[in-house]
């Protein structure tokens, strides 16, 4: 298992929509993250800024992402939530949520 922390920006006058979006999230959308062996995934929220973390259970992140990423109900799911965030401003070209540096972890 390896542990992950992402973060992007949220658009204030989206923020209602994006927490909305949450509440009543795809069930299509929850099966394919746990087919690509994410768990334990949680998306909190502080002025301004998206903070998730998850899970990830599985031996191939990269395809796992991008069998995630070909999916077309998850597909469908980004163009409602991504007009809702804007990138960080240290976020790679090739990243939307930005990576985040594990400093401490407690069991």
């Amino acid at each position: 298992m390896k542990r992950h922390g992402n973060v992007i920006h949220v658009k204030q006058e989206k923020l209602q929509e994006y927490k909305d979006l949450h509440a009543a999230i795809w069930p299509n959308v929850v099966v394919m993250l746990k087919k690509c062996n994410i768990a334990n995934y949680s998306i909190y929220y502080r002025d301004g800024y998206l903070f998730s973390y998850f899970e990830y259970m599985g031996n191939d992140f990269a395809g796992d992402m991008a069998r995630m990423s070909e999916d077309s109900h998850t597909q469908e799911w980004w163009k409602l939530t991504d007009p809702c965030q804007y990138k960080v401003g240290s976020a790679s070209k090739d990243e939307w949520w930005a990576s985040m540096e594990e400093v401490f972890h407690l069991d």
